[in-house]
């Protein structure tokens, strides 16, 4: 009898400690580091880059063209946000042939914290109470001139 609540206490300590663990996540590229090497300026050009790193992960709209490799990798404790353990963005440009002319990286140093203000997005425009936004409309609807309503002389 005895054997069997250890059994169960060691089976709701492992669960716990399992459940506790914090979360690894990858997205986007994955980064080869031997594939990110070769990529060279002057030398290759657009097929060999998509032949060597695949598709990127997105591409400038504007400007000289210029490809984008992404990737990031988070760790997310219980109850937590996630947090970007490492980032890191390769970026290709190509000249107007289609020929590389530079290959950077960057790391987590250009990642750009964002904190919105109170989870609410300010607009142009002015603040009305909630009395205003429910009885604003009253007298409104029909008024002369808002065509909707009818009007004297029709």
């Amino acid at each position: 009898m005895v054997r069997t609540y250890r059994k169960a206490a060691l089976l709701g300590v492992l669960a716990l400690v399992a459940g506790c663990s914090s979360i690894t996540e990858h997205r986007g590229y994955i980064v080869d580091e031997a594939l990110l090497q070769s990529v060279q300026p002057g030398i290759d050009n657009r097929t060999s880059v998509e032949a060597t790193l695949g598709r990127p992960t997105f591409a400038s709209q504007f400007g000289e063209p210029t490809w984008y490799y992404v990737s990031s990798m988070t760790q997310q404790k219980p109850f937590g946000r996630p947090q970007i353990e490492r980032h890191t963005v390769l970026a290709v440009s190509f000249d107007a042939a289609g020929n590389v002319v530079s290959a950077e990286r960057t790391g987590v140093d250009q990642v750009a914290r964002i904190n919105p203000e109170n989870d609410e997005t300010p607009t142009l425009g002015r603040n009305r109470s909630f009395l205003e936004d429910l009885f604003g409309n009253i007298g409104q609807v029909g008024a002369p001139g808002m065509g909707g309503g009818a009007t004297p002389g029709q």
